[in-house]
């Protein structure tokens, strides 16, 4: 089966966030109370691009291992339905995310880019590495996208996803009409956050 025509089945579509919403640095500030400040850097294609993937009917979250307040913000401000953060092993989240939807693991895509990612890469419909990630995933990968993690992979994940799907072009022009409802509901928040 070809990368589309798995794409074709996706319902759910989850990334990990190091190196896949970021570019995988994580910049410690020192606070006033002695401990750190974690800062990271995320892509607005990225958001931009999850706010057509929820217009085409996807369910967006994330996984990661980190426990991050940082990830906690730019998650609210994406409106992801699911964040699963803290968690080493990647696959009991997956899990949970398709027992709360009724959908099976042909059925998600999952987006990343180290050898954590793997256990759910191997199961998942559809496997997604980022141009950056380690060899181990692309090689097994059933897409790889053009951007790098934090530079553009989320959006690229997504337009692969709706184009095989055949909607990007009509998810992009309902995300366009100034008077879709819809549009409005789906889109990213505007910071301030």
């Amino acid at each position: 089966m070809t990368a589309a025509d798995r794409a074709k089945k996706i319902k759910v579509l989850i990334f990990d966030v190091d190196g896949v919403l970021t570019d995988g640095q994580i910049f410690v500030i020192p606070g006033p109370d002695g401990k750190g400040i974690e800062s990271k850097g995320f892509a607005a294609h990225d958001g931009l691009g999850i706010s057509l993937g929820r217009l085409g009917g996807l369910r967006i979250g994330i996984i990661t291992k980190r426990n991050s307040q940082t990830v906690a913000i730019r998650a609210r401000d994406l409106k992801l339905e699911f964040v699963y953060q803290g968690q080493a092993h990647k696959l009991e989240a997956a899990s949970d995310i398709l027992s709360k939807t009724g959908y099976s693991f042909e059925e998600m895509a999952y987006v990343g880019d180290d050898i954590i990612d793997l256990p759910v890469m191997r199961k998942c419909g559809l496997a997604i590495a980022t141009a950056n990630a380690r060899p181990q995933l692309k090689e097994m990968a059933h897409y790889i996208t053009p951007n790098p993690g934090g530079q553009g992979a989320g959006r690229d994940a997504i337009d692969f996803i709706l184009t095989a799907q055949g909607t990007l072009s009509k998810v992009i022009e309902q995300y366009l009409d100034a008077e879709n409802p819809a549009a409005g509901i789906a889109d990213v928040g505007v910071g301030n956050m």
